[in-house]
């Protein structure tokens, strides 16, 4: 099983299950994976807010999860979801849509 941290927390990657891209990169504590595991939509840890957090709560844009897997430290879970819309919250369809040039971030996507 996953090992959290000291906080109660792991890395969750979220990946496209179609294209592989990452589309975002967040937190997750114990009840955040059961949450997940038990709905099939993504949830999270809010670092933030401190609580539970299900993305797409707001916006309607979630991310049904199809697979989770373990790396192997098991301090680390990629979700292979399907996204319903952009995964960003700038409405982005990856929160990795900019590039370092330089001294600079360049917008990668349309």
């Amino acid at each position: 099983m996953p090992r959290f941290d000291k906080q109660g927390l792991l890395i969750a990657i979220a990946l496209d299950s179609q294209s592989k891209d990452v589309l975002m990169v967040a937190y997750m504590d114990e009840e955040a994976l059961a949450r997940t595991r038990e709905t099939g939509l993504a949830h999270f840890h809010s670092r933030s807010r401190g609580k539970l957090w299900l993305k797409g709560e707001t916006s309607g844009h979630f991310l049904r999860v199809e697979e989770i897997r373990v790396d192997c430290d098991q301090d680390a879970l990629t979700l292979f979801v399907k996204p319903e819309g952009p995964a960003c919250h700038t409405g982005a369809r990856s929160c990795f849509y900019r590039k370092l040039e330089g001294d600079a971030l360049v917008r990668i996507e349309g």
